[in-house]
């Protein structure tokens, strides 16, 4: 297993073949102008006085540095902290006092907070862009270093050379998305990035040939791992856009020639009430692989009358994204199913202690290189996310079949209990979401006097519809205890960056 900095490997197998397209600018990169870009990288952050186990912070919507940044931390034994920009200042700053990085790096749509951030604190900001308010923001407090400006000045300086590092060094600490609660940093190894790739690369079978559309934010696992930093290690090219638009990305996905694609269900569900879903050319599409959530089955055969090989895989920031694979050639008969185990990926399910063998149902645990080291600074914490033999407990509830197909089932914090029987708030949802009125809708429990507790359900709705249609439309299909007791249309659902629906923001008081 390889580990380190990537690129001059890259460089030297790849050479002129595009690596990266960075919309925003219209920059496109070969693998040596990759290479050299994060030589560059390396060397200011070597300058700035970056030595193996600092954090590196970035707050700044997706752009290159980011890679750049990352594959030098690689080199210098760095650990790269991509953060939320999606929250607000008190969120940050938690993260900020968590994380204790050396550097924050910023854009100029962030400077304000950048400056919030690293007053009164030892961390050094370095801004992206050349935006004199964001050296404003700083209210002369706290030195702000320029990219382009340093890296010019440095240029002519050797790059620094490889650290000395092992698979088990920490890479980066990506702060898991918190839809239960606090956010905990992942400590992600140089092992699991390398295990993942290969994971990925087996079982999508990618080549140097295929190209994607990268615009899930890069402080989450699926924009970084799902495809890109597999595509970088077999020399195939990434389409890097700074946010998501459903009609730009399906126009890219076709002018750009992409085969593959990941997003989560809300993305691919704007994605296909776009014009360009029906017009575009997206004949070379060879899959897309969905993550983030349970799919619909409607939105998989949206996609399949498109022409449009659709699948749901599964995986998690601790045990990196791509865990469970379903085949191309079982992504419509086994429309739901999440797949099987990758090749190095050991899973097995413990209900209430003891292990499920064969079919059955509980929860979902695994093992094998793609683990995570930990949470950063967080014993107590740690303690619970593993097994006695160091399985880690990922959380959520899978159904296994006889032939090996493992189904997410929920969440197994979500789960609730209705007159003493179990009900699975996806179960419901999943029903829920064939109806053609809801576009999409979240189900949690809340305290009942009579039953203990009960189905409370959120529903965005296309178009107006009486509620009661909707509940008769789910006793027509599910046993009358799964039946939500209250139906609550909202506007929107509360969502993550990477499209969870969160629902502890969701009201659960009577």
């Amino acid at each position: 297993m390889y580990a380190g900095d990537w690129t001059p490997r890259l460089a030297e197998l790849f050479g002129d073949r595009e690596a990266l397209y960075e919309v925003r600018t219209g920059r496109r990169y070969s693998y040596r102008e990759l290479h050299a870009a994060v030589d560059d990288a390396a060397r200011l952050l070597a300058s700035l006085g970056v030595t193996a186990g600092d954090r590196v912070a970035v707050l700044a919507a997706n752009r290159t540095e980011t890679f750049l940044l990352l594959f030098a931390c690689g080199r210098l034994g760095a650990l790269l902290v991509p953060l939320n920009w999606r929250l607000k200042e008190p969120e940050l700053a938690f993260l900020v006092e968590d994380a204790e990085p050396a550097l924050l790096f910023f854009d100029a749509a962030h400077a304000f907070m950048a400056g919030r951030l690293c007053a009164g604190r030892k961390t050094l900001a370095v801004a992206f862009d050349p935006a004199p308010a964001g050296d404003d923001a700083f209210e002369g407090s706290t030195q702000v270093l320029h990219w382009p400006e340093q890296v010019a000045s440095l240029r002519a300086k050797p790059a620094p050379k490889q650290a000395p590092i092992d698979g088990e060094t920490p890479w980066m600490v990506l702060y898991t998305s918190g839809t239960t609660g606090h956010p905990k940093g992942a400590l992600i190894p140089h092992r699991q990035v390398a295990y993942n790739a290969l994971n990925t690369l087996i079982a999508l079978d990618l080549t140097r040939e295929d190209r994607t559309v990268t615009y899930t934010p890069l402080f989450h696992t699926g924009a970084l791992h799902v495809l890109s930093t597999p595509l970088f290690a077999k020399g195939g090219s990434v389409v890097l856009l700074d946010r998501f638009d459903a009609e730009e990305v399906v126009e890219l996905t076709a002018s750009e020639g992409c085969t593959v694609l990941f997003g989560v269900p809300t993305t691919f569900e704007l994605m296909s009430e776009t014009p360009a879903f029906t017009r575009a050319d997206l004949s070379r599409i060879r899959f897309a692989l969905c993550g983030g959530a349970p799919c619909p089955i409607a939105l998989i055969e949206r996609y399949a009358q498109r022409g449009i090989v659709f699948k749901q895989g599964y995986g998690l920031t601790e045990v990196g994204p791509n865990c469970l694979n379903l085949p191309e050639s079982e992504a419509l008969s086994r429309a739901g199913s999440a797949g099987r185990p990758n090749l190095h990926i050991v899973a097995r399910i413990e209900d209430e202690g003891q292990v499920v063998e064969g079919a059955g149902r509980g929860e979902l645990c695994l093992a094998g290189p793609c683990v995570f080291l930990g949470y950063w600074r967080r014993p107590e914490a740690n303690e619970q996310a593993f097994t006695h033999d160091g399985f880690f407990r990922t959380g959520d509830i899978v159904e296994r079949d006889a032939e090996g197909w493992y189904a997410i089932v929920d969440r197994a914090k979500d789960m609730f209990i209705s007159g003493g029987e179990n009900v699975y708030p996806a179960e419901v949802e999943k029903v829920l979401a064939s109806h053609p009125a809801v576009r999409a809708c979240a189900v949690v429990g809340i305290p009942d006097p009579k039953w203990g507790e009960v189905g409370r359900a959120f529903l965005e709705l296309r178009q107006a519809c009486d509620t009661e249609s909707i509940r008769s439309w789910l006793k027509e299909h599910l046993a009358g205890y799964k039946v939500p007791k209250e139906f609550v249309p909202v506007e929107s659902l509360p969502r993550n960056p990477s499209g969870k629906i969160q629902k502890h923001l969701l009201p659960r008081s009577p």
